[in-house]
């Protein structure tokens, strides 16, 4: 059984679509009779509401994943800290949350420009300002891209197919050697199914382009954008299934 919020979007029903065509029940988060085992795809408060009652466990990166990485594969200077921290910046900073959405992403010229009302014990990566060209969603299982999609261009949505015409070949090819190499590196440090997005990071000092983690996001809670939702669903149904089915090497990963 497959579980989602009654209310979709667009992932979700391309995911509905496609679990009901493997036999699975698709049924919505607020129907008053569920019962496990099931799957999730959905948002986080909501999956952590319904995780012990529906037996379905939770993977996700953790919150310093990010900042841990080597500059090799995230060309840029970036530290988990928390809203108090950030609200002493003083000069442009990318401030995050690490994992969910719980204010919006942004440059911010100091401190001051940050939302008000947050926890200061909220945490959040800070990072140094770049631009990225190009962004990349990959859905990695068992350490391989499962499916791939471009989602922006220069910041800007611009959903489309990875590999799929010869245009694409040679990014898809660069793409996939440098998702290797992050894997070969630090795959132990992730679960086994996850989202990673990707970007082309332009540096004015470096002719050219270099690819860049951009970061790691939950696969349960990740828009598919022009992804294949048929390996969309099974990297999901790793990530978020029942909790008997979850790997020890996952048992890190696990949501609590």
């Amino acid at each position: 059984m497959l579980v989602m919020p009654g209310r979709r979007t667009s992932t979700m029903e391309l995911l509905a679509v496609e679990a009901a065509g493997r036999g699975m029940a698709v049924r919505a988060a607020d129907e008053p009779d569920l019962a496990g085992p099931a799957c999730w795809y959905g948002g986080p408060l909501a999956g952590a509401r319904l995780a012990d009652r529906l037996g379905f466990a939770l993977l996700e990166p953790v919150d310093s994943w990010l900042a841990e990485l080597p500059q090799e594969f995230t060309g840029r200077q970036i530290r988990a800290a928390t809203v108090a921290d950030a609200w002493a910046l003083q000069g442009p900073t990318f401030v995050k949350p690490p994992r969910d959405k719980s204010f919006p992403p942004d440059v911010h010229a100091d401190g001051s420009r940050l939302p008000s009302g947050l926890d200061p014990a909220t945490p959040v990566l800070l990072s140094e300002v770049v631009t990225f060209a190009a962004e990349y969603r990959l859905f990695l299982l068992d350490g391989r891209i499962a499916t791939a999609s471009r989602y922006a261009v220069f910041g800007r949505l611009d959903p489309r197919p990875l590999g799929t015409d010869p245009a694409d070949r040679a990014t898809a090819a660069e793409i996939t050697e440098f998702a290797d190499r992050l894997v070969a590196a630090a795959g132990h440090t992730m679960p086994s199914a996850v989202v990673v997005d990707v970007g082309q990071l332009l540096d004015p000092y470096r002719p050219g382009h270099r690819w860049a983690v951009v970061e790691a996001n939950m696969a349960w809670f990740s828009h598919a954008y022009a992804a294949d939702p048929a390996r969309v669903l099974d990297v999901v149904l790793r990530a978020a299934g029942p909790r008997e089915h979850v790997r020890p090497g996952d048992l890190a990963f696990v949501r609590h």
